[in-house]
Order: C-alpha cells, then sequence, then structure tokens
C-alpha cells in the first residue's frame, strides 16, 4: 500500500480555535489558551483519525515578509494582523505540535502554502500519495493523481476530478483561474470585470493565461456571455492578469528539509506536554495523554 503524507496548514486551525473557542478560557496566570486548546484538540482528533505516519505542519510567519509583498505591496493587506493575545498562542501551539512528535515548518519569506508545495513535490518524488490538510481551496492547485484536499474541519475532501467539477478547471489551472477573478481574501485583483464562471470557460478554452493572451482576438468569437467586450477588458488587464497569477502561484522551492525521514512521526516528549500543561492549568482534558498515546503508536 502506497504511504500516505499529511501536511497540515497550522494556522487555518489556529484561527478557527481562536474563534470557535471562547476566550475566556484562561491558564493558571490569567493568559488566554483558547487558541492553544482548541488547536490541541483538532491535532489529537486529527492523529487518532488519520493515524498518520509521516506529518509535516506549516505555520505562517511571512505575513507581511512574504517574497509575494515585494512583487505587489497591496498582498494580503486587506488582513489584519493578529491581536497579541492570539500572537503569543501561535508559539505554544507550534510547541504542541513538536511535544507531539510532528516536524513542523515555517519561513519568513515563503507562506506555508509554499512550505506544503515544497513538501508535497518532494514526498511525491519520495513515493508517498499527498493529502493536504486545510479549508484554504488555493492549496488545491497542489493535487495530483491520487492526492487529496481535506478540510477536516468539515470532513470535505477533493480530489482532481472534484477540484474540476467545482471550479471548472484541473488544479493545474488554479493560479490561472485566480490569475484572471482574482482573490479577494489575499488582496489579489485579478481582471477587472472577470468573475470566476468567465475564468474557467477562458481557461476551458485557452488553458492558461499567457495562451488566452497570445489568442486575444479570438475572445470575441467564443460563446461567453459578454464576449464581444471582454477582450477590452483582458487586454486592459493583462498585467494584472501576469501578476494576480504570480502572486497566486505557490512556490515549490521553499529552502527546507524535505526528507521522509524528517516527516516520520517521533515519539512524543513528555516534559515539553509537562511544560505545556503547566501554562494551561486544568485545561488539557486528556487530550495531552491521547496525543502521546497516538505517537507511541505511530512510533
Amino acid at each position: 500500500m502506497q504511504k500516505t503524507v499529511y501536511l497540515i496548514d497550522a494556522s487555518i486551525y489556529i484561527f478557527r480555535a481562536w474563534f470557535s473557542v471562547p476566550d475566556s478560557m484562561r491558564g493558571d496566570s490569567g493568559q488566554p489558551v483558547n487558541a492553544v486548546y482548541g488547536f490541541c484538540r483538532f491535532l489529537t482528533e486529527f492523529v487518532e483519525r488519520s493515524e498518520a505516519t509521516h506529518v509535516g505542519v506549516a505555520f505562517d510567519e511571512s505575513l507581511t515578509t512574504s517574497f509575494r509583498n515585494e512583487l505587489y505591496p497591496a498582498y494580503k493587506m486587506n488582513r489584519e494582523l493578529p491581536p497579541a493575545e492570539l500572537e503569543a498562542q501561535f508559539a505554544l501551539c507550534r510547541r504542541v505540535a513538536e511535544a507531539a512528535g510532528l516536524h513542523c515548518v515555517a519561513h519568513d519569506r515563503y507562506e506555508a502554502d509554499d512550505l506544503i508545495a515544497t513538501l508535497a513535490a518532494a514526498m511525491r518524488d519520495q513515493g508517498f500519495r499527498v493529502v493536504i490538510v486545510s479549508r484554504d481551496k488555493d492549496l488545491t492547485q497542489l493535487l495530483r493523481d491520487k492526492d487529496f484536499w481535506w478540510d477536516f474541519a468539515s470532513n470535505q475532501t477533493l480530489d482532481s476530478a472534484k477540484v474540476e467539477v467545482k471550479f471548472g478547471v484541473p488544479p493545474t489551472a488554479i493560479q490561472d483561474y485566480l490569475g484572471l477573478c482574482g482573490d479577494a481574501v489575499d488582496n489579489i485583483p485579478g481582471v477587472a470585470g472577470v468573475g470566476p464562471k468567465t475564468a474557467s470557460a477562458l481557461l476551458q478554452e485557452f488553458g492558461s493565461v499567457e495562451n488566452l493572451y497570445e489568442n486575444l482576438s479570438q475572445v470575441a468569437g467564443l460563446k461567453i456571455r459578454g464576449a464581444k467586450t471582454l477582450g477590452a477588458k483582458l487586454r486592459a488587464g493583462e498585467e494584472q492578469a501576469i501578476l494576480s497569477k504570480q502572486l497566486a502561484t505557490v512556490a515549490y522551492d521553499a529552502p527546507i528539509e524535505t526528507s521522509a525521514d524528517t516527516l516520520r512521526r517521533r515519539a512524543a516528549e513528555r516534559s515539553s506536554f509537562q511544560q505545556i500543561r503547566q501554562i494551561l492549568g486544568n485545561r488539557g482534558d486528556g487530550l495531552f495523554e491521547r496525543l502521546q498515546e497516538s505517537a507511541r503508536i505511530a512510533g
């Protein structure tokens, strides 16, 4: 049976924990621990359900320092920085993941998406099937044959075929799709006047942003709503389309360790769990014990 590597987009689940677990949950010193508790609960359920032997957990440390900010200073500038009460919990969430024997990665110039992409490509080359654990559909561009995107919280999964049904383009064209219709979440502009349906229709015909612009004269003859005026919109937005595709395309060359041995689950670190329990107080609710046991079984 082909081995599977699970690559977790940690920030998604930390933010979800922050918003779903009451901030009245405090540690013994009075500091908020709701995000840590929620993330610990997520990890516990994840390792028990997946029985994963190889895991990478990617954390975002590049909200304002990514190489994409150099290409486009407004990239993600629509997002507010995490409040101090949450920022302090990110480091603890990473300590929980590491204590559970999971390999963690972060970089100040590469986003979690890039770290996951780099790990996915490397592990696929080493014979692994890849499962992306995230709620971010932009990461569906990483999927190849036998891979899955898994939104753990809703238990929704997408494979390559389902991605094409959902977006009208295969995973390999998701960055082209976002290049045309943009992505408000990441402040990627796209082409003014081009929405998701039009972007899908154009890519079904031309395959990529580059081929579309090489054959722009053919757009007026397509059976697409507003085709006669679409060419002018695309011509005016060419620079934005090329830039937006660059911003939406994940990088596969993040400078991180990518060997299968590095991503193999290790034994749980009992001393680290004890330190984190002291911070959380009595909020562990048996989660640490379950994480330690699952790590022992995986090892």
